[in-house]
């Protein structure tokens, strides 16, 4: 009873998380941000990434590791409405959360693989890390060249580092709470 509750919970928070996104979506369409309304989209269909596994793999996610995973794709959302520019410590915050859930998923599939997941997970979230900083600064020089207003903005050396940097701490934190916290996932692997 209480499990089905737990669930309940959940998918009532999803559902809530998607309107959310859907509401920040029409904000960026009101001011013609490209940036709100591309991350929107593709946030909002992220939050389906669960189910679609959940049934490709025959795992099931636990209810708080659905609305962990939704809860980035909002943070993400709402970031391009002004919290990136506005609160300083909002990149920090997406980047671990997104680092989190990328290496949870290499965690999780070396795990299940029976493999180490210590190198596999710092090496893809620091290498797609840097893969997506990349094509960050690639967006904006572009967008800025063509004098258009880039979906994804760079603000430099500096923050390029801070953001591999917490993609990092994303990367420590999965390998020193997976076991813990992912189990559910790779029950029958050892």
């Amino acid at each position: 009873m209480a499990e089905s509750n737990h669930h309940r919970a959940a998918r009532e928070t999803e559902r809530g998380v998607r309107y959310a996104i859907l509401a920040a979506f029409v904000v960026g369409l009101r001011r013609r941000n490209p940036g709100a309304i591309v991350n929107a989209l593709v946030a909002f269909a992220a939050t389906y990434l669960p189910d679609a596994i959940e049934r490709e793999y025959d795992i099931t996610f636990g209810p708080w590791q659905r609305v962990y995973s939704d809860a980035a794709m909002l943070t993400h959302t709402v970031g391009m409405l002004g919290p990136y520019d506005d609160v300083w410590w909002w990149d920090h915050l997406t980047h671990t959360h997104s680092a989190t859930l990328l290496g949870g998923l290499v965690f999780v599939t070396a795990r299940h693989n029976g493999r180490d997941p210590r190198p596999r997970v710092l090496a893809v979230v620091v290498g797609l890390g840097a893969l997506w900083e990349l094509m960050e600064y690639t967006i904006h020089a572009v967008a800025d060249r063509f004098d258009l207003e880039p979906i994804l903005v760079s603000y430099g050396r500096s923050d390029i580092l801070l953001d591999l940097l917490f993609d990092l701490v994303g990367a420590v934190l999965v390998l020193v709470f997976g076991d813990h916290f992912l189990r559910n996932l790779y029950p029958n692997a050892e």
